[in-house]
């Protein structure tokens, strides 16, 4: 097994591709996004089934990479953090083939 770091980003559907652009030009080698479908947070319940407005949708970006990459990443996903609603965790984890994250 071989050790990297996973990000996990939720944020607003709307910023999905932008969110994207980054992992990619950060040197990330994949991600998956996953539709969001209910929450609580800041004091607030949300869901898709209730929501009037689909712009309001979340969606969760994984993501798993070097250390240096993943630090890159983050950095650059900070200032996409400034202008949309999201949460972004990184954890270690373990992989079998080191050669594609």
């Amino acid at each position: 097994m071989y050790q990297r770091k996973r990000i996990e980003l939720i944020i607003e559907k709307m910023a999905h591709k932008r969110a994207g652009r980054i992992f990619e030009s950060c040197g990330m080698t994949g991600y998956t996004v996953l539709p969001a479908l209910a929450g609580y947070g800041g004091g607030n319940r949300w869901s898709r089934d209730t929501d009037i407005s689909a712009s309001r949708d979340m969606v969760v970006i994984i993501s798993i990479g070097d250390v240096a990459r993943v630090t890159e990443t983050m950095t650059q996903l900070e200032d996409l953090l400034g202008e949309h609603i999201g949460v972004v965790t990184v954890s270690d984890v373990e992989v079998l083939r080191p050669d594609r994250f």
